[in-house]
């Protein structure tokens, strides 16, 4: 739990206050935590530097246990990320000492030049999504999360952001049901069981949900799911959940609809096209654009949000066998349109365009944003940590890539050349599935989706870096990241 504290933080009990101390200048306004500091760096092995701490107990000043100062480095570099890694790997640390109750103080807003709904909103962030402990299939639970973390700031300021921490952790929790559906074994997810547990999280917000299965896929026509699909004995699914604030009352004429289509491939063994095994491991992380949208949703329901918001979740396991795709296949989409398969490893392309196809016809968005752990060409290009972004609408680019600023969940604008279109090309089909050439294949995958887009205002986010991480970050364990939940809420709040 998250909470708000003013008053004088000297007689406050807890069993640990966290003093964040910076290298060069005072970053704090309360003279109680400026005599602490000075009280602090008085010890040789301790100066602000970023990493640095130190532990005092018992201090005689104090009513807490313990006295926690940690260096979060020069001034100049102090941002909402430092502030969000600094929470995260404090909490960490803290763990192991089987706290259960701790206050961070905030530094003053105004001598790190931010703004008080920047820097309490990132400690809170970086110290709810650092709690989170993802140990669902280990027999012994050794660590275990604290149970509140307090930010002291001063009265004001505590009186002017006093939904903060409500709202913060309605939104950080939507990260972490992100985070365990991604890290959930592939054998527990199947698209069945998948779109099952969502609808059970669903069921329990102002959201309403329609499950297409394999037989409604059939009569909809929608032959590039069907065919992901058809490798597998677990069967497709199409899950659209709707938050829609106006069904019980009359909507405004400024009404405005925003379709989120997520990828989800519960396990991308890659088909007839394996992956090589050092791949495969991985591949239950497909689903991450699935996991982020459906969270994305269930998170606007828990905030009331102000427009209709559609997730369209199109849910398949790729695998290979006697029933699976082959590569010169010929498939008919949603769309009418026909695609070759150059590779059935470039599968997640194909059952985003039945879903955007579709949800283009049913809700008729004024924008459509996807989001998909699509290509390895965007990780080589950005790295893990940056999600390319791929729209030729450059005011929708824009306004994802300050999302992206905002929530540490960056982007990166990636073009979408019409030369590189004929790439694509199929001498017996109208499209085929695969680039012609191995170079550029996010942006030739990107294209690809482009074709059945139409007229409406759209973007492609590839987060095939980002959505997953082999090892534990500031603020994440490893596995599932949840990226995607922070931007998607962000962006569609200030849109």
């Amino acid at each position: 739990m998250l909470k708000l504290l003013s008053g004088e933080i000297l007689k406050i009990k807890t069993e640990c206050i966290v003093v964040p101390v910076c290298e060069d200048e005072e970053i704090h306004a309360d003279p109680a935590l400026i005599h602490l500091i000075e009280n602090a760096k008085k010890i040789k092995e301790f100066n602000g530097e970023k990493d640095d701490s130190v532990m005092l107990f018992e201090p005689s000043e104090s009513k807490a246990e313990r006295i926690l100062f940690i260096g979060i480095g020069k001034l100049d570099k102090i941002n909402a990320e430092v502030l969000r890694s600094f929470a995260g790997k404090t909490i960490k640390q803290l763990i192991p000492k089987e706290l259960s109750e701790i206050i961070i103080c905030a530094p003053s807003p105004e001598k790190l030049h931010l703004t008080e709904e920047v820097v309490l909103g990132a400690i809170f962030e970086g110290a709810f999504l650092g709690n989170h402990i993802f140990d669902k299939y280990k027999k012994d639970k050794k660590r275990k999360p604290l149970k509140t973390v307090s930010v002291f700031t001063d009265s004001k300021t505590a009186k002017s952001q006093r939904l903060l921490a409500s709202r913060i952790q309605t939104v950080c929790r939507g990260t972490i049901l992100a985070r365990e559906w991604v890290s959930m074994p592939p054998n527990e997810k199947q698209p069945e069981r998948l779109v099952r547990s969502m609808v059970k999280a669903a069921e329990k917000e102002d959201l309403s949900f329609t499950i297409l299965d394999e037989k409604a896929l059939k009569q909809n026509g929608m032959g590039a799911i069907l065919a992901v699909g058809s490798g597998s004995r677990s069967k497709p699914r199409l899950l659209i959940l709707d938050y829609n604030p106006f069904k019980n009352r009359k909507a405004p004429k400024t009404k405005k609809t925003f379709v989120l289509v997520g990828k989800g491939v519960t396990f991308d063994s890659g088909g007839i096209n394996l992956k090589p095994s050092g791949s495969l491991d991985e591949m239950k992380m497909d689903m991450s654009g699935a996991a982020s949208v459906a969270a994305t949703l269930i998170t606007l329901a828990r905030l009331k949000h102000k427009f209709r918001v559609v997730g369209v979740l199109p849910v398949v396991e790729n695998m290979p066998s006697g029933e699976a795709t082959r590569p010169g296949d010929i498939i008919k989409t949603y769309s009418g349109k026909t695609v070759e398969i150059g590779n059935t490893d470039a599968e997640g392309r194909l059952i985003l365009i039945d879903a955007m196809s579709y949800a283009i016809k049913m809700f008729k968005p004024d924008v459509m944003i996807d989001m998909a752990t699509l290509t390895g060409a965007c990780i080589i290009a950005l790295g893990e940590k940056i999600a390319g972004v791929f729209s030729t609408d450059e005011p929708l680019v824009k306004d994802i890539v300050a999302s992206g600023e905002a929530t540490a969940e960056r982007c990166w604008p990636m073009p979408m050349p019409e030369d590189y279109k004929p790439l694509l090309k199929s001498e017996f089909a109208d499209i085929n599935n695969m680039s012609s050439t191995r170079w550029g294949g996010a942006i030739t995958a990107a294209l690809f989706l482009s074709e059945f887009v139409e007229d409406t205002r759209w973007a492609h986010i590839d987060i095939a870096g980002p959505a997953y991480s082999k090892k534990s970050g500031d603020y994440c364990g490893a596995g599932g990241t949840g990226f995607g939940v922070r931007l998607l809420i962000d962006f569609l709040t200030k849109i």
